[in-house]
């Protein structure tokens, strides 16, 4: 059995499905299934069942994919090990990003990077929390930058910055004369959030206690995007919770809405770069056993050198 057809297996395994086991590996879909069908005529025994809908890993392909995991994960370490010796700021470097940071960091991100590691062109993914690690950890991607903690076998995490939250209201809100915002006043209000699953949504909540309990009482409608959600907010449909690097650049380039800090507890609005507890910390994060820190300080470097709106490095 060859790397090649483990990784489809792995693929199929995964995605119960030919055609998109097939694209996840870049091949035709008879390849991938000739592949397979080759490796299960060389056990003698089917790996996956093939119905009418659906694929489903037999008991013996599932004792194969284990194991295979296992050979494709000593093999990621293999290959790390062989590029310790090379120039860690040359070559491709694979960089996961969260939706709700890679609009506003992207931009300014790339031509610093590149000033710092020419020769270490970024491929870059965005996709949620909850698909990058997976991919982190599997060796699609090298780093991620994402919102803080998180606590994974194998992943070491750094904090790079603290991003406050900003009120965003329409021009003619009831708000839009005050100075700032307190997170228990949300409640009642017409919030847009991001759909389920989106981790700036938990975040959101979690920074809003009585607003994660009121969820689904007082109104709430989604959004597909904070763009999508900005928009929304200067047609007069509600109010949001923005990162400040999202929200703050509406000042000067938005009229239709207006842009609240949180108040602290005391009442005393938050200075810039302070998140008066309403925020998130943003970091990095990587394998354990990933051979290039020299990478991933370049990286950081980089993203500091940004100067995103109201962030402050992370202490």
């Amino acid at each position: 059995m060859t790397l090649t057809e483990m990784r489809y297996i792995t693929a199929l395994d995964k995605t119960r499905h030919f055609g998109r086991a097939a694209d996840a590996c870049h091949v035709s879909q008879p390849t991938l299934s000739v592949a397979i069908k080759k490796v299960e005529q060389q056990i003698g025994a089917p790996l996956f069942e093939r119905g009418a809908s659906e694929i489903r890993t037999t008991p013996l392909g599932e004792l194969i994919v284990t194991q295979i995991k296992r050979v494709l994960d000593e093999t990621l370490r293999l290959d790390e090990i062989a590029t310790q010796s090379r120039d860690p700021l040359k070559g491709p470097l694979r960089v996961g990003v969260i939706y709700t940071i890679a609009p506003y960091l992207l931009p300014a991100l790339i031509p610093v990077l590149h000033k710092l590691a020419p020769d270490m062109p970024l491929f870059l993914r965005e996709d949620f929390t909850a698909n990058l690690i997976p991919m982190l950890k599997e060796g699609e991607l090298d780093i991620l930058v994402l919102a803080l903690p998180v606590d994974v076998p194998g992943i070491v995490a750094q904090r790079v910055y603290e991003e406050p939250f900003r009120v965003v209201v329409p021009a003619a809100h009831e708000w839009a004369g005050r100075k700032s915002v307190r997170n228990d006043e949300l409640d009642g209000q017409q919030l847009l959030l991001l759909g389920s699953g989106n981790c700036f949504r938990d975040q959101v909540l979690e920074a809003c206690p009585r607003l994660q309990r009121a969820e689904g009482l007082s109104g709430s409608i989604e959004g597909s995007s904070l763009e999508t959600i900005r928009h929304m907010v200067a047609s007069g449909a509600g109010i949001a919770v923005m990162p400040s690097s999202a929200a703050d650049p509406l000042v000067d380039r938005e009229p239709m809405v207006k842009v609240l800090p949180f108040a602290e507890a005391s009442g005393q609005v938050a200075r810039p770069g302070e998140s008066a507890g309403v925020g998130r910390t943003v970091g990095l994060a990587w394998r354990t056993t990933f051979p290039r820190p020299k990478a991933v300080d370049a990286v950081r470097q980089a993203i500091l050198s940004c100067q995103l709106p109201g962030v402050s490095k992370a202490s």
